[in-house]
């Protein structure tokens, strides 16, 4: 009789343990992370259905409650104060979970292919200077979550990952150009940044967009299963299942993204599905037009007859036009032409900062646009090109040897070129009435025509040949 009751005593509590089980969260959110600042952010989980949820945020003592679905799905949003920490969140349906060393601060969601993903401690490609930015790490300030490479057909609940105190260890397996664009926000705005890292190398646009967004383009085809592929994370939508729609909801300031390179053979496309990915990232995360920075690809000497590099190139630059409170970084000076996976990504972490630093937090004096052709005025045997956002052009005093100039027969010559405060006069003794004009139109070329603020002009053309 006595060994029943205790088998009884032990039934009883182990069902009430069960019923009192913690709130599970997803990955994202936990010790170390950064929410943003100063806005309404949303927190979510699983808890048992029904069951009442208490979330207590130790930077005003409030607490905010939510009851479970019958899903057990429950999802609240708490209000951020201005920058600073660290902080406790509780949350509890009758057992409580805390997570510690929150962060309130700058968020951004890093996303792309291999540029992007390209860890600081470098792989068959080395970074440049990295042993030193390794070294100079350390900083409580800067927070690191890297997304864990996932593929699905339907939409995944949890970002698997963990938030990483920037450490020499930890920034050492960490996106190089994302890094570097966190520690300028860190060390430049004085509050805590926090890193978001969503990347996979050799992948599509295609794979990053939704079902949904998806739907404008039938001539992309999403398959029934990812199973028999090979390679799944190149499928459309099998990333943005995996790796996107997770973090949808997390509160952040922006994104930053480098992507491309593998979309070379269909630009024309590229320059429709782009846009569209844009607006519906900004759609499913609900937080209107917040900043989009991104870096066109940079020159490089590939072979392959399929691919155009510089359409691709032009079809980033003409989104610009297209995407709302967007920015795109210009790379002609640091590609590589024997290597898609150039060393250099410091100058173009600078100027995503510089995006971000003068455009979003509105910070005077400093300078994010790059020149971007205007006009072309023919006067007698030469062509006359003006930009844009360039009081002043150079080419750092160097002979500007990439333009090219065509007649009517449409066919190109190099020119000379001679700059003249925002303009660059072109002329060929072999084309007597310039028709049209292209800068840099290559696969491969190192670019050598600047602004007054050091930022390079992408390659363009006039024409429409």
């Amino acid at each position: 009789m006595a060994m029943r009751r205790l088998h009884l005593l032990f039934f009883l509590l182990a069902t009430s343990v069960a019923a009192r089980a913690k709130v599970v969260l997803p990955g994202i959110f936990a010790d170390h992370m950064v929410l943003q600042q100063q806005a309404d952010v949303q927190l979510w989980g699983k808890a048992k259905p029904g069951m009442s949820v208490q979330v207590t945020t130790s930077w005003n003592k409030k607490k905010y409650q939510v009851k479970a679905a019958s899903s057990g799905d429950w999802r609240t949003s708490v209000t951020t104060p201005v920058a600073g920490g660290p902080y406790n969140i509780n949350i509890s349906d009758g057992e409580v979970l805390t997570l510690r060393d929150v962060l309130i601060g700058e968020v951004w969601f890093c996303s792309g292919q291999s540029n992007m993903e390209m860890p600081l401690r470098g792989n068959s490609s080395p970074i440049l200077n990295a042993s030193e930015i390794i070294l100079h790490a350390d900083n409580p300030s800067l927070r690191l979550y890297r997304v864990a490479r996932a593929t699905a057909l339907q939409p995944v609940a949890d970002p698997k990952g963990s938030w990483e105190i920037s450490s020499s260890e930890s920034a050492r397996e960490y996106s190089a150009l994302a890094f570097q664009f966190g520690k300028i926000l860190q060390e430049k705005l004085g509050v805590p940044v926090g890193l978001i890292l969503s990347t996979v190398g050799g992948t599509m646009i295609e794979a990053w967009m939704s079902a949904n967004s998806l739907k404008a383009f039938p001539v992309v085809k999403i398959p029934p299963s990812l199973d028999t592929f090979q390679y799944p994370h190149r499928e459309p939508t099998s990333l943005f299942n995996g790796m996107v729609a997770p973090a949808i909801g997390y509160g952040i300031r922006g994104f930053i993204w480098y992507q491309g390179e593998s979309n070379r053979h269909e630009a024309v496309l590229y320059e429709k599905l782009f846009p569209a990915m844009v607006a519906d990232w900004r759609h499913l995360w609900g937080l209107g037009d917040i900043p989009f920075y991104y870096v066109q690809i940079a020159p490089f000497g590939s072979s392959d007859k399929t691919r155009s590099g510089p359409r691709l190139r032009e079809a980033q630059l003409n989104s610009m036009a297209l995407i709302p409170n967007s920015g795109m970084v210009t790379a002609m000076d640091v590609g590589m032409e024997n290597d898609i996976h150039f060393m250099d990504k410091t100058k173009l972490a600078q100027r995503l900062s510089y995006w971000a630093l003068g455009k979003t937090y509105g910070i005077r004096g400093i300078q994010y646009e790059s020149p971007i052709y205007r006009s072309m005025a023919v006067q007698g045997d030469k062509a006359v090109v003006t930009f844009n956002h360039a009081p002043y052009l150079t080419s750092y005093r160097k002979k500007l040897t990439l333009f090219e100039v065509a007649g009517a027969d449409r066919v190109f010559y190099p020119a000379t070129a001679e700059i003249k405060a925002n303009t660059v006069t072109v002329s060929s003794d072999k084309v007597p009435v310039p028709v049209a004009v292209r800068y840099s139109y290559k696969e491969w070329s190192m670019g050598e025509l600047f602004n007054n603020d050091g930022l390079p002009a992408s390659s363009f053309r006039t024409d429409n040949w």
